[in-house]
């Protein structure tokens, strides 16, 4: 007998007839003699029609109050995914984040976890109940209702099987794995069975949206193996784990793609020492988050350019920060360009095979896509190109590292 903890995602339980097929699921596992948690998200759409509510009365709502409305979407959800349990005649309880004793930080609407101390739930499944834990939210020490931020049902489950030292982790949802690319994209990408914790980390934080990195980034500290599959079918899905020797004989695992980006070009700025430091602290100062920067210094006249990407959402929010900062520094100008798409491959075998970047600029080049920025680290090559050729570039990306085989 195993104890698993499954995850259900938005679209899982997305009306009361996906709910009743959730509890088959969850009667069928326990029908095999396994105990069972289960972390479940609001129904889709329910936390935006809430955050809709919130924008309609205030452009900015008190924090803490937000937190309050956003952990509603959950509460209903495990309590009607506990009274579909029972109307199957399987006993269940249902658990607020606070309840299964899910401790943050301080930190309203991205908080982080700190501590989980699973008596209550341990006790439950002890008498051998179904135990459905609100995903998303948590308390503070303080006794405030905390929520976790984007991808946090994810991070519920990989933590309480983390505290729970739980056999197994799945996390259902609409997808049936992780695949070679998004095979709304490229129509010939194909599920992989496994893939390690670093390339899942690339592949979330560069635009793939199966999981969200810091979910995958947590599963690796506590060395927590899950499988990401489908609640609509039975097939197998994608086992996420620590790397082993052969994962090294696959170059490149997959091709990622955010569209969701955008170029930050400062020209004219002076050359010299503490610039840099004085630009990227007044944008971390406003929350804006940098990926991608380049730096070219002219040879005359003490002047320098510097480019970056950021998120689409947070460009004018640079454009409007930065000029000020600027004039301090002693001259520039800033632009947006917000037509900016950033395109990875990823793959654990980059640190044995040379010619990666060659194979990818060549595909590239071939269609006529101009690369306008370039990163990389042991195990990815990131490019930002124009988001018109983003769709493209990533099937030529695929085909030139053989991901259809």
């Amino acid at each position: 007998m195993a104890l698993i903890v499954q995850k259900y995602g938005g679209t899982s339980v997305g009306d009361i007839d996906r709910i009743k097929n959730v509890a088959q699921r969850i009667k069928k596992s326990r029908d095999e003699g396994h105990s069972l948690v289960v972390v479940v998200s609001a129904r889709s759409g329910v936390t935006n029609e809430l955050i809709a509510k919130a924008k309609a009365i205030t452009d900015r709502p008190d924090t803490r109050e937000m937190d309050m409305l956003l952990a509603i979407g959950e509460q209903e959800t495990i309590a009607l995914t506990a009274m579909a349990l029972h109307a199957i005649g399987i006993p269940a309880v249902s658990y607020t984040g606070a309840q299964a004793g899910i401790f943050t930080d301080e930190v309203f609407t991205k908080a982080k976890i700190q501590k989980i101390l699973p008596k209550p739930i341990q006790k439950d499944l002890k008498a051998g109940k179904v135990v459905i834990v609100a995903g998303f939210q948590g308390i503070n020490e303080t006794g405030q209702i905390t929520t976790l931020g984007r991808g946090g049902s994810d991070l519920t489950a990989i933590a309480l099987a983390a505290a729970l030292k739980a056999d197994v982790c799945q996390i259902f949802t609409d997808v049936d794995g992780v695949y070679t690319a998004d095979p709304r994209i490229a129509k010939d990408a194909k599920k992989l069975t496994e893939i390690s914790y670093d390339e899942m980390l690339e592949l979330a934080s560069l635009g793939s949206k199966v999981m969200q990195s810091r979910s995958v980034e947590f599963a690796k500290k506590y060395g927590v193996v899950f499988e990401v599959r489908s609640s609509f079918n039975h097939n197998p899905g994608t086992i996420v784990k620590e790397e082993v020797a052969y994962m090294e004989k696959v170059v490149v695992r997959g091709v990622a793609v955010d569209k969701d980006q955008a170029k930050v070009a400062i020209t004219n700025v002076p050359d010299k020492p503490a610039t840099a430091a004085t630009i990227f602290k007044a944008l971390a100062d406003a929350a804006i988050n940098v990926d991608m920067i380049v730096q070219n210094s002219s040879h005359t006249g003490g002047l320098a350019d510097l480019t970056f990407t950021v998120q689409r959402d947070d460009a004018t929010n640079a454009v409007r920060v930065l000029p000020a900062v600027l004039k301090q520094l002693g001259g520039g100008e800033v632009k947006a360009f917000d037509n900016i798409a950033k395109l990875s491959v990823v793959g654990v075998g980059m640190r044995t095979h040379a010619g990666v970047a060659a194979t990818l600029f060549s595909a590239l080049g071939a269609l006529g896509v101009n690369i306008q920025l370039i990163t990389t680290s042991e195990i990815k090559i990131t490019v930002a190109l124009d988001r018109a050729k983003a769709d493209e570039a990533v099937r030529a990306a695929h085909a030139a590292f053989g991901l259809e085989k």
